[in-house]
């Protein structure tokens, strides 16, 4: 019918005509919010996690003005009993914010939507006159046709994010949406809504600028989770399609963290870079060729307490706890390390537990971004730190085993609470601190299985570096030779073999007994 107004599914039609892989069971979820109390869904996902495309699905879906069976006849939804009720039967007013936003500025950008959707209405019925409101001619329609909208709002929260916003165009924007969606037309016009985003909806205060919606975000997505991005059996539907290594697929690009309604744990994919580096066949970061960067590194460089401590824990592989209940859901109202930690979960830089309320790194493809990021810090602390790490390895390669010994003292007796002290596992954490720039030479394996047992850590050297492999082995109590004949008599280097170059095999112990809690190290060159 129009522009915005029952566009078709023509968008869907183009996404069906490549390899798609089925997530048409998020269909099911809305549907199960129309008509009633939770009809407004605000789903909030990083950028180039398949919002668009769950949009341009819903918009086919839904749209009455033209027959999709041959487009979901074959998917997953067609096996919901619901599938017939409501294919094709609804009004669907579709708005992607970022298209309207190249065309005006954020000032007018309220004005410019309700014209177009205007525009739309008197199109197909030219009686609505020029003083008759948006409200007033979306309920004339519904009337005339019977039939509800479904809204479907892709990228609600672009003048939020954009840098040509103010305070006020933001508030105008959020008013905008707020007389779309009152209580007072939403029940008799809209069956539910669909609205997707970056970031949730900005507070007013401690609350949703918008109550109405019910809000679905990456931290905590409950009945949306399985529509987060990609799953494992997607991924190796892709990797089976395209001829690509799972095992390759998942190092980079696994990680992200969601836990559904029942309290199961989803491990996610970024579904750009999976379908990215299926069709080129090649794994690497897909982050530069999109805009979803926003800047991370000026977060990183805030001036809060905690911030580069967190950033060189986070680049080190470690996971650490954040606050995110504070945080203003915009890009200007931060206040502390844990607003900025936040803001890059949201972003798809970290990942969020929300079981324990930590974030990390999710996989090698962030890590590699992180890596990078790191030594543009400006925090004189972490400037330092990467001087100490950078000279960390320079010690292991020239087997200075007494600097490496003195080096790792020093960061466990910093970052070690007492009572784990004598813990392996902080052990290994204290060495991640120590060399936590590895990434600019290194691949880290962690638990490797080799020879007769596992190893603790291992490095691998980048191709065309010429950095040794490095085995590492670690022990709360015992003796640095003790931890070196383990090494060998379980044969750990044959995870290497093959690998080429040199090999350096470091042990590393402390004495958990001595008030002083001496550390030792014992590096030998062994040849591959």
């Amino acid at each position: 019918m129009g522009f915005y107004i029952n566009p078709g599914n023509g968008n869907f039609k183009e996404i069906r005509n490549d390899d798609y892989i089925d997530k048409s069971g998020l269909i099911a979820v809305i549907n199960q919010t129309i008509c009633r109390k939770n009809r407004l869904s605000c789903v909030s996902r990083p950028r180039r996690f398949g919002k668009s495309y769950a949009a341009n699905m819903l918009e086919a879906y839904y749209d009455c003005s033209c027959d999709s069976h041959a487009l979901f006849d074959d998917l997953e939804i067609a096996k919901d009993p619901d599938y017939e009720k409501h294919l094709n039967q609804y009004n669907v007013l579709y708005l992607d914010i970022t298209g309207f936003m190249a065309d005006t500025t954020p000032a007018e950008l309220p004005r410019y939507i309700l014209n177009r959707i205007l525009r739309d209405v008197r199109n197909e019925y030219p009686d609505v006159g020029e003083d008759v409101s948006v409200k007033e001619a979306l309920s004339i329609m519904e009337k005339r046709t019977g039939r509800k909208f479904i809204a479907i709002i892709d990228e609600w929260d672009a003048p939020i994010r954009t840098p040509r916003s103010t305070p006020d165009t933001q508030t105008d924007f959020l008013e905008f949406l707020r007389s779309l969606f009152k209580s007072d037309i939403t029940k008799s016009v809209f069956a539910a809504a669909y609205m997707t985003g970056i970031l949730p909806i900005k507070k007013d205060g401690t609350q949703s600028a918008i109550s109405e919606f019910y809000e679905y975000s990456i931290l905590n997505p409950m009945g949306f989770a399985p529509y987060t991005g990609f799953l494992e059996k997607d991924v190796r539907q892709v990797c089976e399609m395209s001829g690509v290594s799972f095992r390759e697929m998942q190092d980079w690009y696994n990680g992200y963290s969601v836990y559904t309604e029942d309290g199961e744990q989803l491990s996610v994919y970024n579904p750009n870079s999976v379908i990215r580096a299926a069709l080129w066949k090649k794994f690497r970061s897909y982050w530069e060729e999109s805009t979803a960067v926003y800047g991370a590194l000026d977060y990183i460089n805030m001036d809060f307490d905690g911030l580069g401590e967190a950033a060189e824990k986070l680049t080190a592989g470690l996971e650490i706890p954040v606050k995110t209940a504070k945080f203003q859901n915009d890009l200007t109202s931060f206040r502390s390390a844990d607003d900025v930690l936040t803001i890059l979960v949201h972003f798809g830089y970290l990942t969020f537990d929300s079981e324990k309320n930590t974030v990390r790194i999710p996989n090698f493809e962030i890590q590699a971004e992180f890596g990078d990021m790191i030594h543009e810090v400006t925090h004189k602390e972490t400037l330092l730190r990467i001087k100490e790490s950078e000279q960390f390895l320079s010690d292991i390669i020239a087997g200075r085993s007494d600097a490496v010994a003195a080096n790792i003292q020093k960061v466990h007796m910093k970052e070690s609470a007492p009572l784990w002290y004598n813990d392996e596992q902080a052990l290994r954490a204290v060495v991640k601190l120590a060399f936590f720039t590895y990434r600019d030479h290194y691949i880290k394996l962690e638990e490797l299985r080799s020879g007769t047992g596992y190893v603790d850590m291992v490095y691998i050297p980048k191709k065309y570096d010429p950095s040794p492999a490095l085995i590492i082995e670690l022990k709360a109590g015992g003796t640095p030779e003790e931890a070196m004949e383990q090494i060998r008599s379980r044969n750990y280097a044959s995870s290497l073999e093959g690998l080429g170059g040199s090999l350096l095999l470091v042990a590393v112990t402390y004495d958990k007994d001595d008030k002083a809690k001496p550390h030792h190290c014992l590096i030998e060159q062994q040849s591959q």
